[in-house]
């Protein structure tokens, strides 16, 4: 088999890290992207470590951005992303991924996808196409490059860096062109073993499907590696997850659910509490408005994606919404996870027919570029 090199670049966004390719690198039929994706990964690899690529054995380090010329002209940039199974050969565009959103402004930037700015702060419009939404980001510019520097520091992530603020504008029905793909703020799945669970299914930046942590014998505040060990609450929380992809219409049946294993997230959130995060750090009641325990592609999530922090937000200002009772924050939301917490806001306004319409949904993130040069995969046989 032949050896083959591709332009790329390495880039921290937010809390996840993601190879960044440029589109006219890449094959025209984009049927061929998945095999090279995957090799550049490492997938799928049977021990979860991705040791033959660069990949890092976990969702939020196992991902691909596309970066190219605007299909449409409210936009600045395309923006394709694409997350990578580890131990299987699956490849899912069926969602955006938030945090790595926050890289592509800057990769665009530095590229020469878009022009700098006159006055230093660039204002990017990027429409993510597997949402077919639009990002603004905004970030501070220095030397035709983002800023080395800033103020900001995002848990997780050590350091401070230049602020990139993310404005997900009317982000509701980004999968299933439904705020809340039901019709209903609430809705009650029978589950294996637990019975009648109530779950609020909103498709907001990413669809997601959040439920109480006491309806999955959960306090709210437990920590990844302790969820990883517990296959009876994974199960259960797949379960709910493919209950709420049927009901969104995002699958057909349970066995094309579990398949889609992207999508939706699925979440158990609980109201402010003290509780403890990855690093030791107490954090106290006061110091959050609502909790979440996020499983991406099956695995307890370290931070809160951004996508599922943006429809956290949104489905707390849906009236009805389970999110919505658990918090009383009229202004921006602190969304405790195990890496810290995550300041987001959103407004939701009434619309036609007594539905609500979500406006938009905004956050602030870091992003670093980490390396460049080129990535070696091999031709398929």
């Amino acid at each position: 088999m032949d050896s083959h090199r591709l332009r790329a670049v390495f880039m921290r966004g937010g809390t996840s890290k993601a190879v960044m390719f440029r589109r006219d690198d890449l094959p025209a039929n984009p049927k061929a992207w998945d095999p090279i994706f995957l090799q550049v990964m490492g997938s799928p690899d049977p021990n979860g470590r991705q040791l033959d690529g660069m990949g890092g054995g976990i969702s939020s380090v196992s991902k691909i951005c596309v970066i190219g010329r605007p299909s449409r002209p409210d936009a600045d940039v395309d923006y394709t992303f694409a997350q990578i199974g580890i131990r299987d050969s699956f490849v899912d565009y069926g969602a955006n991924c938030g945090n790595m959103s926050s890289a592509v402004g800057p990769f665009a930037l530095e590229e020469g996808l878009v022009n700098p700015p006159a006055d230093g702060e660039a204002v990017v419009r990027i429409h993510n196409t597997n949402t077919s939404k639009i990002i603004v980001a905004r970030f501070p510019v220095d030397d035709g490059k983002l800023a080395a520097t800033g103020d900001i520091e995002i848990d997780g992530v050590a350091g401070r860096a230049a602020p990139i603020r993310l404005e997900f504008l009317e982000p509701g029905g980004a999968r299933t062109g439904k705020l809340l793909p039901t019709g209903r703020a609430c809705d009650v799945f029978e589950i294996d073993g637990l019975g009648a669970v109530r779950a609020s299914c909103v498709d907001a930046a990413n669809p997601c499907v959040f439920v109480e942590a006491s309806a999955v014998e959960k306090s709210g505040d437990e920590l990844p590696d302790v969820l990883e060990g517990d296959a009876l609450f994974l199960k259960r929380m797949e379960d709910i997850r493919c209950a709420a992809s049927i009901a969104m219409e995002i699958a057909g049946d349970v066995e094309q659910a579990r398949r889609m294993t992207g999508i939706p997230k699925v979440a158990m959130v609980s109201g402010p509490r003290s509780g403890r995060t990855l690093s030791g750090r107490e954090l106290a009641a006061s110091d959050t408005d609502i909790w979440v325990r996020m499983i991406s592609v099956g695995q307890p999530h370290r931070a809160v994606p951004i996508t599922g922090a943006i429809c956290l937000a949104v489905a707390a200002r849906v009236p009805g919404s389970l999110p919505a009772a658990l918090t009383t924050s009229a202004g921006p939301i602190r969304i405790a996870h195990p890496s810290g917490v995550t300041l987001v806001d959103a407004r939701v306004s009434a619309a036609e027919q007594g539905l609500v319409n979500a406006e938009f949904g905004a956050v602030y993130r870091t992003a670093r570029r980490l390396f460049e040069g080129h990535v070696i995969y091999r031709s398929p046989e």
